[in-house]
């Protein structure tokens, strides 16, 4: 019997990343993600690893460029506001095309906001979040289990794809605890790094950088990493499907939200109402397609977020022409989490048979 573990959500990240090979962590701290480089602190020395708390979110993030342009694992993690000060660090490593692994354990916000979980930190991750109108993969956990696994799938992505790539989590799966099933990373076909920075001209020198000054140089660059997105979006779009063959209302949501979803659509189940889950698990590339099939014969979303309204968006974008995509949202605060009954009352409002 495989064993079992307690783990907090936090820490499920941290095994994830040290069994895909991770040996370098940079970070600052803040909460809610603060059990991250405390697990990291204590196990990268054991592991001939390397554990940094640098001076800065800022530091950090540039360690992490420095450390994963020579083809090792490298990680950082923080919480919203420390997130927004690497994204300008975020934007050159898209540019150099240097993968790496950044975790967002988000809080509250704008500004400095609170501890609370939150889901407001959607626009910022899928959209880019720095200058130059790049991408990041981003993975959205709803479970300790996928807290680990999508970890270690993410640093096999961002090889793949030679890009950054984040696990977009929240308070909720940050800090609660759930059985983990600890597993060897599964095995995939990698990529030579061929283009890994090694001290030496030896062999011929490398280059990683992102500025192009030639003429149709930045141009031509720019469009390479268009294509990489796209190829992306075809190969790589992950998501749940729950109930949703026979629904005639489809709840949404990622992460912890879609958890509480999740139970409302059993409980409408039990009711007899026809209502299933569809739950994005890359946020970048969107499940667009999926979503598109599944409106072909259902005609009414319901978006589920712990925002005023992000993802909704792409929801929106993603249906059949004739769907209807409905919003409920909570916005972060003290004891803002929706309960299961009340988001049974929104798939009520808008159930039609």
């Amino acid at each position: 019997m495989a064993k079992r573990l307690l783990v907090r959500g936090n820490e499920a990240i941290c095994m994830g990343a040290i069994e895909a090979g991770c040996r370098y962590y940079f970070g600052y701290p803040i909460t809610p993600q603060n059990d991250i480089p405390e697990f990291m602190s204590r196990e990268m020395p054991g592991l001939n690893g390397e554990f940094i708390q640098a001076e800065s979110e800022i530091a950090s993030i540039n360690m992490v460029l420095g450390a994963a342009a020579t083809g090792a694992r490298a990680m950082t993690s923080s919480s919203s506001p420390g997130i927004s000060l690497k994204m300008e660090t975020i934007s050159y490593m898209a540019g150099m095309e240097i993968p790496c692994l950044i975790v967002n354990i988000s809080r509250s916000g704008p500004g400095l906001g609170g501890i609370d979980a939150s889901q407001g930190d959607y626009f910022q991750a899928v959209k880019g979040g720095g200058h130059g109108g790049y991408h990041i993969i981003v993975l959205a956990p709803s479970s300790i289990q996928e807290m680990y696994d999508l970890t270690m799938l993410a640093f096999d992505l961002a090889e793949i794809y030679r890009m950054p790539a984040m696990i977009l989590g929240d308070a909720v799966v940050g800090q609660m605890k759930e059985p983990l099933i600890p597993h060897p990373r599964p095995h995939r076909e990698l990529p030579a790094k061929d283009w890994a920075l090694r001290g030496t001209e030896e062999g011929g020198q490398r280059v990683v950088k992102s500025l192009f000054l030639g003429d149709g140089e930045l141009e031509a660059h720019n469009w390479k990493l268009f294509a990489k997105y796209r190829d992306l979006a075809a190969k790589e779009a992950r998501w749940e499907d729950y109930e949703t063959a026979d629904a005639t209302l489809i709840a949404t949501g990622f992460g912890s939200a879609a958890r509480i979803a999740k139970t409302a659509v059993a409980m409408a189940r039990e009711e007899g109402m026809k209502v299933g889950l569809l739950r994005p698990i890359t946020l970048f590339p969107f499940p667009a397609k999926a979503f598109a099939s599944a409106t072909e014969h259902c005609k009414t979303v319901l978006d589920i977020e712990l925002n005023t309204g992000q993802m909704v968006e792409d929801v929106r974008l993603s249906v059949a022409r004739d769907a209807e995509v409905h919003f409920y949202g909570r916005p972060s605060g003290t004891g803002s989490l929706p309960t299961p009954e009340e988001l049974l009352e929104q798939i009520r409002r808008y159930y039609r048979n």
